[in-house]
């Protein structure tokens, strides 16, 4: 069944391959997340509360305990989800007004833009957003 998704989302397009991005708020640390899962914004649950669509998913952690706005492939959604879930942290999702395109996208180039301490043999990849809206998924 087709159910209706307000989440916010951007396409990300490397050369002739595209991947839709879906945005998620979540307290979940980042050795959790797939290897496509991106943090574009990291705060307090206080904060990022104030993003969501239904801060009360994020209400009963502490105010001062780590949240995250993430990037999670659309491929590796489901997984990513019950990987959360699973080990005990919330995913909830941003409103689409206050996260829009424009944020998503601002946001992400900053991400981009930051300096790669992980890997230095990463290679370098140009990145392009293809505007995206939300829609039946």
């Amino acid at each position: 069944m087709r159910t209706t998704t307000l989440t916010p989302r951007i396409t990300v397009a490397i050369g002739r391959q595209a991947r839709e991005h879906h945005a998620y708020i979540t307290t979940a640390p980042a050795a959790l997340d797939a290897p496509s899962t991106m943090t574009l914004y990291a705060s307090t649950v206080t904060d990022l509360a104030g993003f969501a669509c239904d801060p009360d998913v994020l209400g009963s952690r502490r105010s001062t305990a780590r949240a995250r706005l993430v990037l999670i492939d659309a491929v590796e959604l489901a997984w990513q989800r019950a990987r959360y879930i699973e080990a005990g942290h919330p995913l909830t999702t941003p409103d689409e007004v206050l996260v829009s395109l424009s944020t998503l996208q601002l946001w992400f180039w900053q991400r981009l833009k930051a300096p790669l301490v992980a890997d230095p043999n990463l290679a370098c990849v140009r990145y392009a957003i293809v505007n995206s809206h939300s829609t039946a998924s």
